[in-house]
């Protein structure tokens, strides 16, 4: 029977409370320092998941603590060193043992207007607390077409690291970045021209 079951948390809102706490100082320093293995390496387990969604037919997925320092929080940071992510919002749940923190995706970089280059819309982390102040698994979301606009915006401005231009190179010539998976085979060209066609045809005529 599970705590779910029973109703018994599976730790006390003060232990998770705290973790989190210790998970936000961890991510400040992380930040100052331009290190994210380094400060939030340890709050993993050995064995902990850590994905995010990247579109309808693609996922990163590191699995053990070693994939996550080495390719989560190692290669897909590299170029964004000071870039800031500060949380919002967090919610905490003890009984399930479960927390979910809303922040921001800030570049340190600012418009003509004087306004910080940043994802718009929702995004944020999904944890589950293993004890030992350290998370067994983490889901990130985020707004995916907000992001692409912005990388956009971000190129044209002449601001994106050169490292993330050789990532965005190796997607755009049909290589899967470390981590990263296909869910399922990709479409054909004649499915896609087919969808492409009926959404064109949908568009104009309403049918």
């Amino acid at each position: 029977m599970t705590a779910q079951e029973t109703n018994i948390p599976v730790c006390t809102r003060e232990e998770l409370e705290e973790m989190v706490q210790r998970w936000l100082q961890a991510n400040r320093d992380a930040e100052k320092a331009g290190d994210w293995t380094k400060y939030l390496g340890p709050m993993y387990t050995k064995d902990a998941v850590y994905g995010w969604n990247i579109g309808p037919n693609e996922e990163f997925v590191a699995n053990g603590r070693q994939e996550i320092c080495d390719i989560a929080l190692g290669y897909q940071m590299k170029g964004f060193e000071e870039w800031e992510y500060p949380y919002h919002d967090i919610i905490i749940d003890e009984k399930r043992g479960t927390v979910i923190g809303f922040w921001k995706q800030r570049a340190p970089y600012k418009r003509p207007d004087g306004s910080y280059y940043e994802i718009a819309g929702i995004g944020g982390s999904w944890f589950e607390y293993a004890g030992n102040f350290q998370w067994k698994w983490q889901r990130d979301f985020f707004d995916l077409g907000n992001a692409k606009a912005m990388f956009f915006e971000l190129a044209g401005a002449g601001l994106l690291e050169p490292v993330v231009k050789q990532k965005i190179h190796a997607q755009a010539s049909g290589k899967l970045l470390p981590g990263h998976r296909k869910l399922r085979p990709d479409l054909s060209t004649r499915e896609k021209a087919r969808n492409f066609l009926a959404m064109v045809r949908i568009a104009m005529t309403g049918k």
